[in-house]
């Protein structure tokens, strides 16, 4: 389909009341713009002809509705153009390049940016979604208009889900509630925020959003009069000291209650009993004088004061927020801000638009989301599965924030539960990469520790310190978790090809032959024939255990016998055992169920994409695992074994006071660190302990046992399993 040339003008009698409602809402553009905007309304509804809604309107009615949302906020062009043709490139035959042709690449770029990945083939719906948002991000990091074009969809399809089926409704509100709205307060959009986690709630939970919605009416009522009276304490005393200012009452939301109730374990009387305002003022010294009348006015309460100007969220929002003791005996919030503050909170990347690529951004919103969603694109280079990438996203989008200091004096925003390792990443990846602890206000704490807003953290580094798997159970920040799991897929593909190599090496040998002995051109043809580029790809795949080594081997050396004659028979060998030292921990992992140990007679078996699993020789699962052959690897423990190892200790104990610290003591004493101790059984006379432990080798365990067995409280304590 090709766009005709644009007329000069619009015949507006032919337009329909929506589009002319549009046309009034976009006066604030010029007239040559807005005659492109009636023109995309042509070229959309041209395209989207015969489509309906599941409603029965017409299809173009959204799109042009969406743009509508989009001019509340007082939009460009560009952005108004592309909300209207946002969904021609999935569901019409209107191309990319007619797009381009007629409105120009930025507005052909914005579309392409929202439309989903619906004509491509994925192996699952998840996967699907979790790649169509993913593109959608990182068209948003490029251009931050496709994803105010995404929420404004977004918003009007949530506005509009009853016509929906019932299992479409609450699919398409856990998403709006679990992404679309925290995108949405990530944004500093608040406005857009609270409608969709209203509407969100109302679609997911209806029985619940009914109940409370009800109890917040009833609620509202009955205090009416005690609002009415605050609020006209805060005007009075806040215009006698000449401060021109605007004083509203807040009410909290079903949604916000509803997550409160849950989260915080607090009851609907307890969140309803609490009066919130909001005073708006001129200017940001305003502020804090307007803070300085409320204080005069009610007590505030202590450690309940927020300065939010001074320290602006990650969103861009500003806000002075203290609490009061009001004279109801219930306690008063307030937020103190001006009405900039307000334009943003409300708005936040949609406020005062100006969209400039050079000079940048208008409003500290706009920054701060752009500083994000660079950051996104940067994650999204480093992920390979989309699906992993979507999951970071949601982990940094956490509606609360610590605010920490660097040792310069710069201000870094975390997610709540952030660690001092979440805090290195953030500084930077090296930084995190070789972190080995922190000092958190001058004292030293290992990087597990959780931060407080406010604190002063310094990280120390060491060249030698590397990431390891457990760093993965301590961060949650996105950036941070990404950045491990590259290291480690690094790291895992480094040691599967050692392994890999080592493991054919073996498996020729056993044959009377090597790696070396087979020609290059037979390499190369096998590697071809199995849709490998390099030798690298092939040995990283036997040691994960998608290939197996002596069928690898067999196959290379049919191969060279085809070629080169035959090939002459080497008398069989006893395979000789491929030596471990712990440390590749990127192909090795050590079986649950019998806790191998430095010392113990071992074997290792390949599980498919897992690489090997080392259980001991005496563990009941291994005769199960010998029935495989071909899986199972003659492995046996270095001289030089590095690392700590866990293992199980069951341990009989007269049950008395004091009896579990006494064994912790002797335990600890022997250098052995606890990771959980549980009680199996337990009666008036005895009780079994299990404890796991950390421990160096088979030798460090048995001084364990000793010095617990000489504890004078144990009956027995033994290795366990057996």
């Amino acid at each position: 389909m090709t766009a005709a040339a644009p007329p000069a003008s619009v015949d507006l009698s032919a337009l329909p009341p929506y589009v002319l409602a549009l046309k009034e809402r976009i006066a604030y553009l010029a007239d040559a713009q807005v005659e492109r905007v009636l023109r995309a309304f042509q070229i959309g509804a041209q395209a989207h002809a015969g489509q309906e809604r599941k409603s029965g309107e017409p299809y173009i009615t959204h799109p042009v509705a969406v743009a509508g949302i989009l001019a509340e906020l007082g939009l460009d062009a560009e952005t108004i153009i592309a909300a209207i043709l946002h969904d021609t490139l999935e569901d019409t035959e209107l191309g990319r390049e007619d797009i381009a042709a007629e409105f120009g690449e930025v507005v052909a770029e914005l579309v392409d940016g929202v439309t989903k990945l619906d004509k491509m083939r994925f192996g699952s719906r998840q996967e699907a979604d979790a790649e169509s948002f993913r593109k959608m991000l990182l068209a948003m990091a490029r251009d931050i208009r496709v994803i105010l074009i995404k929420l404004a969809d977004r918003l009007h399809n949530m506005r509009t889900l009853g016509a929906k089926d019932s299992d479409s409704r609450r699919r398409i509100a856990r998403e709006t509630l679990e992404i679309f709205a925290p995108i949405a307060q990530r944004l500093g959009m608040n406005k857009f925020k609270a409608e969709l986690q209203d509407l969100g709630f109302r679609a997911l939970y209806p029985d619940r959003y009914r109940v409370i919605s009800e109890r917040i009416r009833a609620a509202i009522g009955n205090r009416r009069e005690a609002m009415g009276k605050i609020e006209a304490a805060l005007s009075a005393r806040l215009s006698a000291d000449h401060l021109q200012s605007h004083v509203v009452g807040r009410i909290k939301s079903p949604w916000s209650i509803y997550s409160k109730m849950r989260g915080e374990h607090k009851s609907f009387a307890q969140l309803m009993d609490v009066y919130g305002f909001r005073v708006v003022v001129d200017s940001a010294m305003s502020c804090y004088m307007a803070l300085g009348v409320v204080h005069a006015l009610y007590k505030p309460v202590d450690k309940r004061f927020k300065d939010f100007i001074a320290i602006p969220k990650a969103n861009g929002y500003q806000s002075l927020h203290t609490v009061l003791l009001g004279p109801f005996g219930a306690p008063i919030e307030v937020q103190i801000r001006t009405a900039e503050m307000e334009s943003v909170a409300e708005s936040g990347v949609a406020a005062h638009w100006a969209y400039k690529t050079e000079s940048g951004p208008a409003n500290s919103a706009q920054a701060r989301a752009r500083e994000w969603l660079s950051s996104l694109a940067d994650s999204s280079a480093r992920t390979v599965s989309s699906a992993e990438f979507i999951e970071n996203v949601k982990i940094d989008l956490f509606p609360d924030e610590v605010y920490l200091f660097t040792p310069r004096g710069h201000i870094l925003s975390l997610p709540r539960n952030a660690t001092a390792l979440d805090f290195a990443y953030a500084v930077h990846t090296d930084v995190g990469d070789h972190a080995v602890a922190a000092r958190v206000d001058k004292k030293l704490l290992p990087l597990r520790t959780r931060l407080e807003s406010g604190q002063l953290v310094e990280i120390i580094t060491a060249p030698s310190a590397v990431p390891n798997p457990a760093w993965l159970e301590v961060v949650v920040t996105g950036k941070a978790r990404t950045a491990i799991r590259q290291y480690l897929k690094h790291l895992q593909h480094e040691d599967a090809v050692d392994f890999g190599h080592r493991m054919l090496d073996r498996a020729l040998d056993a044959q009377g032959s090597s790696l070396d002995a087979i020609p290059a051109a037979v390499l190369d043809r096998f590697l071809e024939a199995s849709k490998l580029k390099r030798l690298e790809e092939l040995l990283s795949d036997i040691a994960l255990g998608n290939r197996m080594p002596d069928m690898v081997a067999s196959q290379l050396l049919a191969s060279r016998g085809k070629r080169g004659g035959k090939v002459p028979q080497a008398p069989p060998q006893a395979p000789e055992k491929i030596r471990i030292t712990g440390a590749e921990r990127g192909v090795l992992s050590f079986a649950n169920c019998c806790h191998p140990l430095p010392g113990d007679d071992i074997i290792g078996y390949l599980s498919s994409g897992k690489g090997i699993v080392v259980h001991r020789e005496e563990c009941p699962n291994v005769v199960e695992l010998r029935k495989s052959p071909e899986r199972c690897v003659a492995i046996e423990w270095d001289r030089d074994v590095q690392g700590d190892y866990r293992a199980e200790l069951r341990i009989e104990v007269i049950n008395r006071p004091g009896v579990l610290a006494t064994v912790a003591a002797a335990i600890a004493a022997a250098d052995s660190n606890i990771e959980n101790v549980e009680y199996v059984e337990r009666d008036a006379a005895a009780a079994t302990l299990l404890f796991a432990m950390e421990v160096k080798n088979r030798k460090h365990l048995a001084d364990v046992i000793r010095r617990v067995r000489r504890t004078g409280v144990v009956s027995g304590a033994y290795r366990y399993p057996l």
